[in-house]
């Protein structure tokens, strides 16, 4: 299908995008990569009388360190952050989730920050920056605002992101020298995830000493295993250790069920792809 008709505006500044978005309100929308926008309007389920392009906007692209925190621009694309050394060293599991996300004309057209700010509890992002405990920071007429991850996924497509306001980057703290692993289980290449976990560790010896977990497609929010960090703590880095662990996955979850396979399914899936994460983020 074709989008119904709409005005275009193409700002070069954040400012000037946030003076658009004023003006226009409701009627307009806000468009990154246009990886998940597109198909929308091609499909007429939304149909604004304005679309603000942040293509033109250099300064939300690029990838800095920041003390103990790696910075993501908004409008980085998949690309960019798969393959930067300064992800792959510091926010290992964040390049391995990218690794995975569909393939490669979109990841050279798809934004880091659109996909996080789309909210498809489907979409392999979440999951590894609830984890690592990523900050969005947003920006709005009356200023900048930081959002920890645990408040900025607020249910099926939606975010903590209010109508007269973008998202302009995302703060990762550095999970320097943790091992990562990003599980995902799919019928075909490319496909949504009918769940993946999200596991980054850190292992004093053969012990893991902390865990972080996220879980993708549990739930209408990504989901952080926090039964599972607590129970993987002190645990020997064995099969036999982190079984134990990961059976707790799917605590607190709400799967969805659909063609792919029912809740039952998912929790189930959950529990063997915690286990094989972990276990591979351990160098197990």
């Amino acid at each position: 299908m074709i989008p119904a008709p709409f005005d275009y505006v193409a700002p070069t500044s954040v400012e000037d995008a946030l003076a658009a978005l004023s003006e226009h309100g409701d009627d307009a929308k806000i468009i990154a990569g246009g990886q998940s926008l597109l198909p929308v309007l091609r499909m007429r389920l939304n149909a604004p009388e304005v679309v603000i392009d942040l293509g033109r906007i250099d300064t939300l692209r690029g990838i800095r360190e920041d003390g103990d925190a790696l910075v993501i621009g908004a409008m980085t694309t998949h690309h960019d952050v798969r393959t930067n050394d300064l992800v792959r060293e510091h926010a290992t599991v964040i390049a391995l989730a990218t690794d995975e996300l569909a393939d490669d004309q979109i990841r050279h057209r798809g934004t880091f920050g659109g996909a996080l700010a789309h909210a498809d509890p489907a979409g392999d992002l979440g999951a590894p920056a609830l984890a690592l405990g990523a900050e969005f920071v947003i920006a709005g007429s009356g200023g900048t605002r930081t959002v920890p991850a645990a408040e900025f996924f607020v249910d099926l497509f939606e975010t903590a992101i209010g109508d007269d306001e973008i998202l302009t980057e995302v703060r990762i703290p550095k999970h320097t020298g943790w091992g990562a692993r990003y599980e995902k289980f799919v019928r075909v290449k490319h496909q949504w995830p009918i769940v993946a976990v999200a596991a980054t560790v850190r292992t004093d010896g053969d012990t893991i000493a902390e865990a972080r977990v996220g879980l993708t497609n549990m739930g209408s929010t990504p989901v952080r295993a926090t039964a599972v960090e607590d129970a993987l703590a002190g645990v020997a880095a064995t099969e036999d250790g982190v079984r134990a662990a990961a059976e707790r996955a799917a605590e607190g979850t709400d799967p969805p069920a659909d063609l792919n396979g029912d809740a039952d399914y998912r929790r189930h899936l959950a529990t063997v792809l915690t286990r094989r994460a972990v276990l591979a983020a351990a160098g197990r």
